[in-house]
């Protein structure tokens, strides 16, 4: 007898929109649904993984948690997420439903059209692409540039790209969407978040559903059974640069624009520093930091004296939140361990020298 395809959701977004918390809180909500998770990062520390152990849902455990840490499954495809899905699919307690987290910098759509491959394609369909962003970015214009600055700087050098790598990948995400949650609307005014769904409408041709969400709070019903089979749709979700090389490849001229997807615009480190005292000025300090080296992402946990529990810090831009997850584990070295990321165009040394001094 055939066994029904197991469903599988991908779900995608930009750097601290909110993509681990809405799965937490799916886990704690998924009404006994035996759920595995394929969790990828940009930098090798793990937080996102981690945090996901920590919640002690039943029906996820720390075996039901896959972490891909080699780089962005969109550029690991063939070498470490097909292997990591024939794994899972082989196991006798396979799941009722797959959920996998992308890195903050990875393209969807190489992902979904995986789905498709022999082996893959028999056992699993794409329930459904979900897209998380961040309302408040949005809101203060992180993904829109000033286009008539960079259409003047354009014209000076042939070779610049009308968008800036953020914005492109932002747009890329959206498009491969079945369902867009406009994430911490609890940050704007109602006036503010209505423009940030127009705005966000109006970036993609398609018309996926497109809902709110406070706290990374959305229902588990709404998040898995969508039902959308994505692979079967993925010519229509082209990212920017399947539709250069397409026009490329129309043209003629496809060997000199081949255009490939990687990360070579931004960067990440992880540092491991000494205990925190006091948490609330580190984060303080760190908000200038930020500022001052437009850091587009810090996440991590810090071990503060006295407390049995570990504190993860988590900030987006200027934005930075502080909460204890869980307690130190026996035999667990307690340290401060955060991982950083950015435009590959800033000052590293700057960079590591200030978020070690705030830690001093």
């Amino acid at each position: 007898m055939l066994q029904a395809k197991i469903p599988a959701t991908v779900i995608t977004g930009f750097l601290g929109s909110g993509k681990t918390t809405i799965i937490r809180n799916m886990l704690m909500n998924a009404g006994g649904k035996k759920i595995a998770l394929i969790i990828n990062e940009f930098g090798d520390l793990g937080v996102d993984g981690d945090v996901l152990k920590g919640c002690g849902a039943d029906n996820c455990t720390e075996d039901d948690i896959i972490e891909l840490t080699n780089g962005c499954i969109c550029c690991t495809v063939a070498d470490d997420f097909i292997p990591t899905m024939e794994k899972l699919l082989d196991r006798p307690d396979r799941p009722d439903h797959i959920v996998i987290e992308t890195s903050g910098l990875a393209l969807p759509q190489p992902l979904v059209a995986a789905f498709n491959w022999p082996g893959i394609k028999t056992r699993v369909t794409v329930d459904g692409v979900v897209t998380v962003v961040d309302s408040a970015a949005v809101a203060a214009g992180r993904f829109a540039d000033d286009h008539d600055k960079v259409d003047a700087l354009r014209a000076l050098d042939d070779n610049l790209d009308h968008e800036s790598p953020i914005e492109e990948l932002f747009e890329d995400q959206l498009t491969c969407a079945d369902l867009i949650i406009l994430n911490k609307a609890d940050l704007l005014e109602a006036e503010a978040l209505a423009d940030v769904k127009s705005k966000v409408a109006g970036r993609i041709a398609r018309k996926p559903s497109l809902i709110e969400a406070r706290h990374g709070e959305v229902p588990a019903l709404v998040l898995l059974g969508l039902g959308a089979a994505t692979e079967g749709d993925i010519d229509n979700r082209k990212s920017h640069h399947e539709l250069e090389h397409a026009a490329a490849h129309e043209s003629g001229d496809d060997h000199d624009h081949l255009h490939h997807h990687d990360h070579d615009e931004f960067e990440s480190f992880a540092l491991t520093l000494p205990s925190i005292t006091d948490p609330a000025a580190f984060a303080e300090t760190l908000k200038n930091i930020i500022s001052d080296h437009d850091i587009l992402r810090l996440k991590g946990f810090i071990d503060v004296p006295g407390k049995p529990m570990r504190l993860v810090i988590q900030a987006v831009g200027t934005r930075i939140d502080t909460y204890f997850d869980r307690p130190w584990a026996a035999g667990e070295k307690r340290e401060t361990r955060i991982v950083v990321i950015g435009l590959h165009d800033w000052d590293f040394g700057a960079v590591v020298e200030a978020v070690e001094g705030a830690a001093a």
